[in-house]
């Protein structure tokens, strides 16, 4: 089956489309990736979701604008990605959408909105979508996240040592993958850019979205006692599995912590959030005890954060996921696809221990394409396999 996932992150920076060929071989699911094609949100829209999120006061009406819009503006990069990843021939699509709210209280996750009203992209590409994949898991209990863990389960299960999938988007996540068959863990583990991006973006007045190639870090010097202070979040000690993002991680968050500092040059706020980052990532790291770390997502293009990454790390090898097949860029949109085909197939999505979910649920809702609602035949035949290892195929 051809599939698109598309993702965007909590960064919202950007939406991306990867498309690839799944094929279910016995217990392996085989993919072979055709892809990636990415564009930008457009200015307006990207300053009318910052100012809905937490901790900004929205309305419904805002809201539902934004449904729209992202929902549209996914529709075009779908539309772009068939055409050019997938000949016109994709089959499915498979939609994070954009996540503007988690709600989780006392370490417990209630709900979770993901904007973007996948009939847009059903009716742009007349395809049929697979979206809403968080819900599910919370109703059963779980954290909603990271769903990418069960991709990382069936991919890297096996490795000798073990090792530790992290993505380090706006927020970082980790799954510890365990060698010789134990459970595994999935959790996030605090601000990725999250709060590097707040504090570029205000202390150069919009000026950069982003500290491009980690420049500003690199210029700084780490601030001990503001890093003292974010370190004490009380998030960090909570066990796993565990959940957060931009509702607690965030520019007044920041704020907070250097009220009563005096003057701290730009540059050291910029140094310090990231070496927050590297910081509370390697404490994830030692206390897997695993073998190597595989890391995906924006972070990798930020230089800085790396070698902070791997002086805290110390003798854990760093990699990324593209020495292993999936394009650190596209990995999150690869996984989505994977998820949507797992959906499609009537097949579970979920890894209960990494969630904390009661079960494995099957992920997500439907909106049927042209044609209608058309299942795979292996969806609906009788011990159908489900799959205990993911294969990367070169394309």
């Amino acid at each position: 089956m051809r599939v698109i996932g598309l993702m965007s992150g909590t960064s919202y920076d950007a939406i991306d489309a990867a498309a690839a060929d799944l094929t279910l071989d016995g217990d392996r699911l085989v993919l072979t990736p055709l892809g990636m094609v990415s564009t930008p949100y457009e200015e307006e829209l990207r300053e009318a979701l910052s100012a809905a999120l937490p901790p900004a006061p929205t309305a419904m009406g805002a809201v539902c604008e934004l449904d729209t819009r992202i929902g549209q503006a996914f529709a075009a990069l779908a539309v772009r990605a068939d055409r050019e990843l997938c000949d016109g021939r994709a089959e499915l699509i498979s939609s994070h959408g954009q996540t503007v709210y988690h709600w989780v209280a006392d370490g417990r996750a209630y709900g979770t909105l993901q904007l973007g009203q996948p009939a847009w992209i059903a009716e742009a590409t007349g395809r049929p979508v697979v979206s809403d994949l968080r819900g599910r898991d919370i109703a059963a209990g779980g954290q909603g996240a990271p769903l990418v863990s069960v991709v990382d389960m069936l991919w890297l299960r096996g490795r000798p040592g073990g090792c530790v999938a992290l993505n380090l988007g706006g927020i970082a996540n980790v799954t510890v993958v365990p060698d010789g068959g134990g459970e595994p863990l999935a959790y996030d583990t605090g601000p990725g850019n999250a709060l590097i991006d707040a504090a570029v973006r205000h202390l150069t007045g919009g000026r950069l979205d982003y500290d491009e190639d980690g420049a500003m870090a690199a210029r700084g010097t780490v601030h001990g006692p503001l890093l003292g202070r974010l370190l004490a979040e009380p998030y960090y000690a909570r066990p796993a599995p565990k959940t957060t993002g931009k509702e607690l991680f965030h520019l007044p968050y920041l704020q907070a912590a250097l009220a009563g500092l005096g003057p701290v040059p730009a540059e050291d706020v910029v140094a310090t959030v990231t070496e927050l980052t590297a910081a509370t990532v390697a404490d994830a790291v030692r206390s897997a005890g695993a073998g190597e770390v595989i890391t995906s997502g924006g972070g990798t293009r930020n230089p800085t954060l790396l070698a902070a990454l791997r002086r805290a790390l110390g003798d854990v090898p760093l990699r990324t996921s593209g020495e292993l097949g999936l394009p650190s860029a596209a990995k999150e949109a690869y996984a989505f696809a994977v998820l949507g085909f797992l959906t499609a197939h009537g097949l579970a999505g979920t890894v209960p221990a990494c969630t904390g979910a009661r079960h494995p649920s099957v992920l997500g809702s439907i909106t049927p394409g042209r044609h209608g609602l058309r299942l795979p035949p292996e969806a609906t035949a009788a011990g159908r396999a489900v799959p205990s290892r993911l294969v990367i195929s070169p394309p």
